[in-house]
C-alpha cells in the first residue's frame, strides 16, 4: 500500500441535479443569496439581452463573433472542423493570437481530427486539437490540425514555456479499433509543427481519465485533476525528477528517456481536518474552509492491472465527484468539483465548488460553493461548473455543464457571482473561457452544435 509522506497536521448533464446560491471568492467573508441577488444591483455587466441570431445572450455593449463552427467551417488540410470543442489555450503571435483548441470526441461524432500524416497517435482514435490563427480583434485567419488520434480531449492547461498539456478523459484500453492505451496527457505546441510530430504520450503524469492540468513556474510540479467516480477521482500532483528543467521540448525528451514511462513522482493529495483525513472534498460546506495537504505516491501510474483511483483505500486519499477545470493563477492552482451527491459516494451535495491548492502553505482554500440549485431550467442560479479561467481583472471565469441553462459565470474578487453569457442555442455545455493576453477578448465555447467564439465588450472586472 502507499504511504504518506509527512506525518499528519496538527490541528451533468444528463442528470438534472437538483437553490441558492453561496459563494465566496479571494477572502471574501460574503455569502450571497442566488435567485435574490440576482434581481438585484450588484457586480458584473447587467442583465443579459437575448441573442437576434439565436447563439449567444450576452449584456448590452459587448458583442462576438464565430472563430470556428463544428461541420462548417473548413481547415487549412480541406477537412471541416472538428466536433465538439472543449478546452482551449491562447498564446500571443504576430498576427494575433493562437489558440489551441481540444476535441473531446470519443468517436461517436460527426466530425472526426483529420488523421494527418505523422501528427497521428492512434488511427482508432479520433480526437486530438486544431490550431486557430485569428488576427488581434479576434478574426479567423486559419486553423489546421495540430494532434490526432488521441481520445475524448477534454481539458488541459497551458506551460509557463507557452505549450498546451492536452488530457484524454478516458481509461480505454488497447482493444477493438484501438491500437494503444489511451489516458494520457499530450504536449502540443501552438507555432512548431515538427514539434507536434510523432506524439508522444507523458505517461509519467499517468493513464487514467485526465481533466485538466496546472504547472507551477517556480517549482516545475503539475497538477492534475480526474473526472471519474466509482469510486470518485483524485486530485494529483508530479514532482519532476532531479536535475529535470522545463522548457520547450523537456516533457517529450523526458518521456523518451530511459525510465521516462515513470519518471519524477506522481502523487495523490490527502486533506486533513483537525488531524483527521478528510474522506471526500464534498464534506466542505464553507467558503474559507482550509485544509491542510499532504500527498501519497501512487503505487502503479500507468494502472497496468488496476485504476489508479482504486489503488487507494479508504482514508488515504481525498477524493471528489467530478474533478474537473483547473488553471494557475494567484501563485496556485484553481480547481473545480462540479457536483456531487449521495448517490455518487460523496459526503454532501452541492452543485459546484471552486478550489484553491497555494503550494507554499501545502493547503487548500474552498473558495465558492455552489449550492444544490431546485431548478436550473429557470434564470437566476447556477450549477454543475466545469472549465475555469482566471480573470485579468480579478476573480475567474466559469464555464457552466449542468442541466438547464448554460451560461459562463463570472466571480469578482470580492466573490460576487454574476452572468456574464448564456447558450441561446440549447442546453450544451460551455468550455474552453481563455483571455487573450491584452485582456482584450475572451474566447468560449458552445461544445454542441460546436461553436468557439470571440467574445469582446467593456470588460473591467
Amino acid at each position: 500500500m502507499p504511504e504518506a509522506l509527512d506525518t499528519p497536521p496538527l490541528s451533468r448533464r444528463a442528470l438534472l441535479r437538483a437553490g441558492a446560491l453561496g459563494i465566496v471568492v479571494a477572502g471574501s467573508a460574503q455569502v450571497i443569496a442566488g435567485p435574490a441577488y440576482a434581481r438585484a444591483p450588484g457586480p458584473g455587466y447587467g442583465p443579459l439581452v437575448p441573442d437576434p441570431a439565436g447563439l449567444l445572450a450576452l449584456p448590452a455593449g459587448f458583442s462576438y463573433r464565430i472563430v470556428a463552427e463544428s461541420g462548417r467551417t473548413v481547415l487549412a488540410s480541406g477537412e471541416p472542423t472538428p466536433s465538439d470543442p472543449d478546452g482551449t489555450a491562447c498564446f500571443p503571435a504576430r498576427h494575433g493570437f493562437a489558440l489551441v483548441n481540444n476535441h473531446e470526441i470519443d468517436g461517436g461524432e460527426p466530425f472526426g481530427v483529420p488523421q494527418l500524416k505523422g501528427l497521428t497517435f492512434d488511427p482508432g482514435a479520433y480526437g486530438g486539437t486544431t490550431t486557430i490563427d485569428v488576427d488581434h480583434r479576434g478574426r479567423r485567419l486559419r486553423e489546421y490540425g495540430s494532434l490526432a488520434g488521441t481520445h475524448n480531449n477534454c481539458a488541459g492547461g497551458v506551460t509557463p514555456w507557452g505549450t498546451w498539456l492536452t488530457c484524454e478523459e478516458t481509461e480505454q484500453r488497447a482493444e477493438g479499433p484501438f491500437a494503444h492505451d489511451h489516458g494520457w496527457v499530450f504536449e502540443v505546441d501552438p507555432f512548431d509543427a515538427g514539434a507536434n510530430a510523432a506524439p508522444v504520450p507523458l505517461k509519467f503524469l499517468g493513464r487514467y481519465a485526465h481533466e485538466a492540468v496546472a504547472v507551477d513556474p517556480r517549482t516545475g510540479a503539475i497538477y492534475l485533476t480526474e473526472d471519474a467516480r466509482t469510486p470518485n477521482g483524485l486530485f494529483f500532483r508530479w514532482l519532476p525528477p532531479q536535475g529535470y528543467r522545463g522548457g520547450r521540448g523537456a516533457l517529450r525528451g523526458l518521456a523518451l528517456s530511459k525510465g521516462g514511462d515513470t519518471a519524477g513522482r506522481l502523487q495523490a493529495l490527502r486533506a486533513w481536518r483537525d488531524g483527521v483525513p478528510v474522506g471526500d472534498l464534498s464534506e466542505a460546506a464553507a467558503p474559507g474552509t482550509v485544509f491542510p495537504v499532504t500527498w501519497v505516491d501512487v503505487p502503479d501510474r500507468l494502472a497496468a492491472d488496476t485504476s489508479v483511483r482504486r489503488q487507494f483505500a479508504d482514508g488515504q486519499v481525498t477524493r471528489a465527484h467530478k474533478l474537473e477545470g483547473q488553471w494557475w493563477g494567484d501563485g496556485g492552482a484553481y480547481f473545480v468539483s462540479s457536483y456531487a451527491r449521495f448517490d455518487d459516494g460523496a459526503a454532501a451535495e452541492h452543485d459546484g465548488q471552486v478550489w484553491f491548492h497555494d503550494p507554499r502553505r501545502q493547503t487548500i482554500e474552498l473558495k465558492t460553493v455552489f449550492g444544490v440549485n431546485p431548478d436550473p431550467k429557470a434564470e437566476g442560479g447556477y450549477d454543475g461548473p466545469d472549465n475555469i479561467t482566471v480573470s485579468p481583472y480579478g476573480g475567474v471565469i466559469l464555464a457552466e455543464d449542468g442541466a438547464g441553462l448554460s451560461h459562463l459565470v463570472g466571480v469578482n474578487g470580492r466573490g460576487h457571482t454574476y452572468p456574464l453569457a448564456r447558450n441561446e442555442t440549447g442546453e450544451g455545455e460551455f468550455a474552453g473561457p481563455v483571455f487573450s493576453q491584452d485582456g482584450r477578448i475572451l474566447f468560449a465555447a458552445i461544445q454542441s452544435p460546436g461553436l468557439v467564439f470571440a467574445i469582446t465588450g467593456p470588460w473591467r472586472c
